[in-house]
């Protein structure tokens, strides 16, 4: 099997349809290419990445990389009141 068998495979486990997880098998193994080329990466890296952000996405979690940063609030300063 090769990855993009493997790719889409593990996108129909996830839930896409047929059509879907092979379209999104594709994305995923392009995106891996663009990414290891603009950050200089190995290929096997930008893949992981990429499948660590599938992975939680689509179990509803925000990887902590795209969660915006702590505001007073959330770090346990006051909210100002207005």
């Amino acid at each position: 099997m090769n990855e993009l068998e493997q790719l889409t495979q593990l996108c129909a486990r996830l839930g896409a349809s047929p059509a879907q997880a092979a379209v999104m098998a594709a994305q995923l193994s392009r995106r891996a290419d663009q990414l290891a080329l603009e950050r200089s990466i190995p290929r096997a890296a930008a893949l992981a990445s990429l499948l660590e952000v599938v992975v939680q996405g689509r179990a509803g979690e925000v990887p902590a990389r795209f969660r915006p940063p702590a505001g007073p609030a959330e770090a346990g300063g006051s909210a100002p009141s207005g």
